[in-house]
């Protein structure tokens, strides 16, 4: 436990791509949060002056540095780069997307919930749209087979009325207080230093989804849970690093989706339904890639 009246140090990471102006707004709202933080930058070669925009607003500081990929590394490797280069010396580490802005008082929040129960290991706040609503994914469950078909098919909106419904997310009922989770949105995501290194970091083997949920499922392995705290938000405009390019994004979060099957759940489940629920994953890429070309 930290002593009274001391302030944790936060590491913070963020991975940012063609952010644009999204990305000086994050940033900007990390600061504001009253807490010492330590930023890095993890920059994918973002070609549309992102970082450039972000000095020149910010100008010089003594806690803010930016790592220059000359590749597009993925998120989970471009996190795990900046954790080995900045030697991660803080209490926390906060990994937060560049199209998320942290309202105030959030990070003192996840970190008063992480002080106070020392068996979590990840904290989470509650997602938000412009209009202060909680977005889709705040709250989740790991994938399985039955939960997974819920949510692909549209069965899970009628968990409002039947709970026996709620597929992956957990929309029905968001807990009004501080409560346990299997799973939180990946946009923003607080763990200790010390449980982010002793399960390796991130599986940099992930493209672009489910590397969020990779880690929350290696927590519980170890004995840890993550922690959904609703009194801290986070406004999330969600896509903007990724909506010049809605099919590869597509694709990639299907074999995100793949590769978090096959590593935890493929071994424990007979032959059969193994391959249904693969050839349900890429029928759902499939299926829905029309509506993803249409609105690009």
């Amino acid at each position: 436990m930290q002593e009274a009246g001391v302030k944790p140090a936060v590491e913070v990471i963020v991975v940012n791509f063609n952010a644009g102006s999204a990305l000086v707004r994050c940033i900007q709202s990390i600061l504001a949060q009253q807490q010492p933080v330590n930023i890095t930058v993890a920059d994918n070669a973002s070609t549309d002056g992102s970082i450039s925009r972000l000095l020149e607003s910010l100008g010089p500081l003594d806690n803010l540095a930016v790592l220059a990929n000359d590749q597009n590394l993925g998120f989970a490797s471009a996190i795990n780069e900046a954790a080995r280069l900045r030697e991660l010396r803080g209490r926390y580490l906060l990994i937060l997307n560049p199209d998320c802005e942290m309202l105030p008082g959030s990070l003192a929040a996840m970190i008063e919930a992480l002080e106070q129960d020392e068996q979590a290991g990840l904290a989470g706040p509650m997602v938000v749209n412009r209009e202060h609503q909680p977005m889709r994914g705040t709250l989740r469950r790991f994938p399985g087979p039955g939960s997974a078909f819920l949510t692909f098919s549209g069965l899970w909106r009628l968990a409002r009325w039947f709970p026996f419904f709620s597929g992956v997310e957990m929309m029905d009922r968001l807990p009004a207080e501080t409560a346990t989770a299997e799973a939180v949105s990946g946009a923003c995501m607080l763990l200790r230093v010390s449980d982010f290194l002793s399960v390796g970091g991130m599986d940099g083997d992930y493209g672009l989804h489910c590397e969020d949920l990779d880690l929350m499922y290696r927590l519980r392995q170890k004995g840890r849970h993550c922690l959904f705290v609703p009194a801290a938000q986070v406004f999330h405009a969600q896509g903007v690093s990724s909506s010049g390019r809605p099919v590869w994004v597509h694709w990639q979060k299907h074999l995100g989706m793949q590769r978090f099957f096959k590593k935890f759940q493929a071994g424990q489940t007979f032959l059969l339904l193994r391959w249904l629920v693969l050839a349900g994953i890429w029928l759902r890429f499939v299926v829905t890639l029309p509506l993803v070309w249409i609105r690009r």
